[in-house]
């Protein structure tokens, strides 16, 4: 499936539902963070996790992003395409390779 696909899917869910009227952009900013808090859950106290549950947790941060971009305006591609150039400004490779140390410390 198409990313383009995935996000009119997200959209509909949303659309069908009339929750649209509820998410605002600091509503979904919250919940993407609730979301990730869940995630982060399935690996508490083991490295050893659910793969369903981290699935399902992930697809629920996802979905949330999609929709807040959507509300912004914002095209996730552009948006993280941009996202690595500045990185890759930020983390050259001859300094940054095996190292992760952050970038005011290379």
């Amino acid at each position: 499936m198409e990313f383009e696909e995935v996000k009119r899917a997200v959209k509909k869910f949303t659309e069908d539902r009339n929750w649209d009227q509820f998410h605002t952009p600091d509503n979904l900013a919250k919940s993407i963070a609730i979301e990730a808090g869940e995630l982060l859950e399935c690996f508490q106290w083991s490295p050893e996790y659910d793969e369903q549950a981290v699935k399902e947790e992930l697809a629920d941060v996802m979905n949330y992003c999609i929709q807040l971009a959507d509300k912004l305006d914002i095209s996730i591609e552009d948006a993280i395409i941009e996202k690595i150039h500045k990185n890759e400004l930020k983390y050259p490779v001859d300094k940054s390779y095996g190292s992760s140390k952050k970038y005011t410390d290379l």
